[in-house]
């Protein structure tokens, strides 16, 4: 089986890191630490002019649950049609309504607003009441893939789920399993859940190079965020991901 990778990053570094490793797409995001918002304008623009990979752009307008305002919902409207206007290949959405099912009609309306990019219904999924439900709903807006751990935390503990939800999909639509894959379990994830699609980070710690250091004062509040640390995608151990799944 032929396996297709995408890198999820939060920088242009780390995307042109991923292009160097030879993926297939990434999927462009700012603050990882609450699973992903929408990035700049600047940010996009600049990894659409540097990449010549697939470049898909989450559409979240903050963290926290997947139910969102009237306003909200316009930010996405937005930054939707600022991402056709640029290029962008895909975008990657996720509406749920209040009683965990997915938002069917707002949902339809940004892909219907996205067209032609490609469409990719993120972990909100993971989030919804019913799997199957689920699934069959996001079907029914004409999304070209699931992103989900398979309601868990990481994808070897929704391994099962994730299986099963592949072969309910049939060429409906991709599932992409995501979350705490690496070399240490691509390859039995590959051959347990029969997707052929995944999602990972892939990244190393790089040390920032200040020399003077403030420490005590966290920039966001929260002193277990590094200050004088970042992690960036790293192309050689994205490369090994690539040669395993080569192997499988």
């Amino acid at each position: 089986m032929k396996f297709k990778l995408e890198i999820c990053v939060d920088s242009v570094e780390s995307a042109i890191n991923a292009q160097i490793a030879g993926v297939d797409r990434v999927e462009l995001c700012d603050n990882l630490l609450e699973g992903g918002t929408t990035p700049s304008f600047g940010t996009i623009t600049s990894a659409r002019e540097n990449l010549t990979l697939g470049l898909h752009v989450i559409i979240r307008p903050r963290g926290g649950d997947f139910l969102y305002t009237d306003p909200e919902y316009d930010i996405m409207r937005r930054d939707i049609e600022l991402c056709g206007e640029n290029g962008v290949d895909g975008v990657v959405i996720g509406i749920l309504r209040s009683d965990g099912t997915v938002d069917i009609e707002r949902t339809g309306k940004l892909i219907e607003l996205a067209n032609p990019m490609s469409v990719t219904f993120h972990r909100a999924f993971d989030m919804c009441t019913d799997a199957i439900r689920g699934l069959d709903d996001i079907i029914s807006t004409g999304a070209s893939r699931v992103l989900t751990s398979g309601q868990k935390d990481k994808v070897p503990e929704g391994s099962e789920l994730i299986r099963k939800l592949v072969k309910h999909a049939g060429s409906k639509i991709i599932i992409m399993p995501g979350s705490g894959l690496d070399e240490s379990n691509i390859a039995e994830m590959a051959r347990v859940t029969g997707a052929s699609e995944f999602h990972l980070t892939g990244r190393k710690v790089i040390n920032s190079e200040m020399t003077f250091r403030r420490d005590g004062i966290p920039m966001g509040g929260v002193p277990d965020i590094p200050e004088f640390s970042r992690k960036v995608a790293d192309s050689q151990r994205i490369k090994n991901i690539i040669n395993i799944l080569k192997m499988v």
